[in-house]
């Protein structure tokens, strides 16, 4: 027994509409009384075994695609976490009993990831909706073979739609990757610090281009600067790219990171697609060693001291770009570092998850970072990245910006920014730390 005296079990056998429960390789793990009534197998003749096994393609008719289209539709819901429905299907299912004999089949399948704690997806519930009967409907032969023709062309055109459509998203997607390959700053030298940065383009096929970095070395100061433009796909790599280089420019002239926002907000209000637009910028004094900050309406910045203490540069954050009625100067922030601090910027894809309060993402960056602020920069960058990802990724994009802070006397030779937009590290374990806040 499970929860409040309720037999989970029970209710899934006794569930009308036939359930299967697969692992993410398509091994049966458990299937309901009806799914056996449909299917017209035996329990041992399922369980533990791959689905395909079961029920493979008839080799003797190659137009009943729906095993081929089944199994396209449950590898990427392993691979997305996302719950797909497909149209209805044609099956030809072979007798259990007569090898060679088949039997022709309509279902109507929805395949949902299950989740386990930490994101990933550890199940796959395949429901299927029999509708054989109802294609083949009475009223006579000629009404019945209407009848199927039209249910079954109208299935097999949505499922080319839908086809059509997710290769297109798709090459909208690397288009759009590309493009904000190209419009990111390269790594290049800097001569203060120790800096690391990436990027992780979201999961989804239109999730993709609305995050951007950008690092400003000045003399007696670095400007470093992340943001999230609202919207997805091409005309949000566009905007990220306009606002990243007026941002990148204000920050050259401007006194400190609240006046690069002003002129950035001021410029975003005749942008289209800008609104909404939220970016953090941070002004390193290496003569003064303090930083300035100011938010428009981005995740606070984290600022992990020497022995592991971190804080939240959240002491000066406003509306995001163009969302107040009517323009106004920005607040500044201001705090002290020492030597070897690591200041930590980034977008919210790293500490945002389905069903969780940004406070639980942002306990999870403070605990990481304490854990491993001595690491190297790249090393960092990886623990984080690791630790609070969801393994099967995130929905959003996650840019990341790691730096260790080192006076101009004990910088030494130039360090290499290191960017890495691809592939995933594996997570380091988990720590804890002592967090903060900055006024």
């Amino acid at each position: 027994m499970s929860g409040p005296g309720i037999d989970y079990q029970a209710v899934f056998q006794a569930m009308p509409g036939a359930v299967a429960l697969l692992t993410p390789g398509l091994v049966y793990v458990d299937v309901n009384e009806a799914f056996l009534s449909v299917s017209g197998r035996t329990r041992e003749q399922l369980i533990g075994r791959y689905l395909f096994d079961v029920f493979p393609d008839n080799p003797q008719d190659p137009s009943a695609t729906g095993m081929r289209n089944l199994r396209a539709s449950l590898e990427r819901v392993a691979a997305t976490g996302e719950r797909d429905s497909m149209a209805l299907q044609r099956y030809d299912v072979e007798h259990p009993d007569r090898p060679g004999e088949w039997r022709e089949r309509y279902w109507s399948p929805v395949n949902t990831p299950v989740l386990a704690p930490d994101g990933s997806v550890a199940l796959l519930l395949h429901r299927v909706e029999e509708v054989t009967e109802l294609i083949r409907a009475r009223g006579g032969e000629d009404r019945a073979q209407l009848l199927e023709s039209e249910l079954y062309t109208r299935a097999r055109e949505l499922q080319e739609v839908n086809e059509r459509l997710r290769r297109a998203h798709a090459r909208e997607r690397e288009v759009a990757l590309h493009l904000q390959e190209a419009m990111l700053p390269t790594p290049r030298l800097l001569g203060r610090h120790q800096a690391a940065v990436r990027y992780r383009p979201a999961t989804g096929a239109l999730n993709v281009c609305g995050d951007w970095y950008d690092l400003v070395d000045l003399p007696g100061r670095t400007a470093v600067a992340v943001g999230d433009v609202v919207g997805h796909g091409l005309r949000a790599a566009g905007v990220m790219g306009q606002l990243r280089s007026a941002l990148s420019a204000a920050s050259r002239v401007a006194d400190g990171p609240a006046q690069a926002l002003d002129v950035l907000d001021l410029y975003a209000r005749d942008l289209y697609g800008a609104e909404s637009t939220t970016a953090v910028s941070v002004f390193i004094d290496w003569d003064n060693r303090t930083l300035a900050y100011s938010s428009a309406g981005h995740p606070p910045p984290a600022l992990c001291h020497p022995d592991g203490t971190v804080v939240l540069l959240d002491g000066a954050t406003d509306p995001p770009l163009g969302a107040a009625p009517d323009h106004a100067s920005r607040p500044q922030g201001h705090t002290g570092f020492a030597d070897g601090a690591v200041l930590v910027l980034y977008t919210d894809g790293l500490v945002e998850r389905r069903r969780e309060d940004i406070d639980t993402g942002l306990a999870r960056l403070t605990r990481t970072l304490a854990e491993h602020h001595t690491a190297a920069p790249d090393a960092l960058a990886d623990a984080l990245l690791g630790n609070l990802l969801p393994p099967t990724g995130s929905t959003d994009d996650t840019a990341l910006v790691v730096l260790r802070l080192r006076p101009p006397s004990e910088a030494g030779r130039p360090y290499a920014v290191r960017g890495t937009r691809r592939g995933m590290p594996t997570a380091p374990a988990r720590g804890a730390g002592a967090v903060g806040r900055a006024g």
